[in-house]
């Protein structure tokens, strides 16, 4: 029911903020067949970028999987990322369509570490295109780039941190610090159990192989880039003429990324309404509610869909006890060592 609540804000959201920007006659939403077209190939270059992105991840750091299993990975990942307040369930989706295609615990926490690090980089890398196409003038786009930029550098630095702190403190009694904030035996022991898991991902990153896992940066970047040029191209195909493409192109940048501090599954209307903020003086009034909604639709509304297809048909997979994907080497030593019934 609080899903449910939750998308019914995000699309009353969406209403009223399509109404306030025309407040009298209709509302066109009719957008053009080639907008429609791009932006349906955009997105779902996007899926088969973030795809290869972790497949390449998972073959650099020795744990190899098929592309098909990374597809329904980023799918369920999507799927339980909309269902969930601040999109926690997006790891543990992905987590159980690796887990039910036979990867063990360990691989699979290191890609999903390495698939938030490349994230993180890609970010950074992302910003510093944008700052250096638009300048430094001081305008809010470069200031949003910037700011994009310095979370995904803060994000990077508070990693290697916990990496240096996990190298002294990730066995052992809690020291005097962590004492005087509360952290007693137990609670430490968690914290623990976390550096020893981020130390564990940063090893394996540096054991990693260089060439893949440049490819798989190469896609995250890509995956990210595909994803921010929907918006101009739904604002060309309903009709717009002159617009600050550099608005159109970092204020998704943020909306996107920054969508997961929205305590309520599907943002609770937060995005809708920081859509409206951030671009109301960029699109023009009349298309600007047909602006809005399709360019949720092509970056989250089909996403939900298609996971719940990826992530129901892996959790039937899971109870039947059987995958699609062919066995592990593991797997397949410990059936032909059965005795024959």
């Amino acid at each position: 029911m609080f899903v449910v609540l939750s998308f019914a804000a995000a699309l009353g959201a969406a209403a009223y903020i399509a109404r306030s920007a025309v407040p009298t006659g209709e509302i066109p939403v009719r957008l053009a067949w080639w907008a429609h077209a791009v932006a349906a190939t955009a997105m779902a270059l996007e899926i088969g970028l973030r795809a290869l992105k972790v497949s390449l991840a998972g073959a650099a750091l020795g744990v190899p999987f098929g592309l098909w299993t990374a597809l329904r990975m980023s799918l369920g990942g999507d799927f339980g990322a909309a269902i969930t307040p601040s999109r926690t369930g997006a790891e543990p989706a992905r987590f159980l369509v690796l887990a039910e295609a036979g990867l063990r615990p360990a691989g699979i926490l290191l890609v999903l570490f390495a698939e938030l690090f490349l994230e993180s980089v890609s970010l950074a890398i992302i910003a510093v295109v944008l700052l250096a196409t638009f300048g430094l003038d001081g305008r809010a786009p470069a200031s949003i780039a910037g700011l994009i930029g310095s979370y995904a550098v803060a994000v990077i630095g508070v990693g290697i941190g916990g990496w240096f702190l996990a190298r002294r403190s990730a066995s052992g009694p809690p020291p005097a610090w962590a004492r005087a904030l509360g952290l007693h035996a137990g609670r430490w022991r968690a914290v623990q159990r976390a550096l020893r898991s981020l130390r564990d991902g940063i090893d394996g990153l540096r054991h990693a192989r260089l060439g893949l896992m440049a490819g798989s940066l190469a896609a995250s970047v890509g995956h990210i880039a595909v994803r921010l040029v929907i918006l101009p191209v739904i604002v060309a195909g309903l009709g717009a003429g002159d617009v600050e493409l550099d608005r159109l192109l970092t204020w998704p940048l943020v909306l996107l990324h920054g969508g997961a501090a929205a305590p309520a599954p599907a943002g609770g209307g937060l995005i809708e309404i920081a859509f409206g903020a951030a671009l109301k003086s960029t699109i023009p009034g009349p298309i600007f509610g047909a602006a809005l909604l399709w360019w949720r639709t092509y970056t989250f509304y089909l996403y939900v869909p298609l996971g719940a297809l990826a992530a129901g048909a892996t959790v039937l997979r899971a109870v039947r006890g059987r995958s699609r994907e062919a066995p592990s080497a593991t797997e397949a030593a410990l059936r032909a060592a059965r005795p024959a019934t």
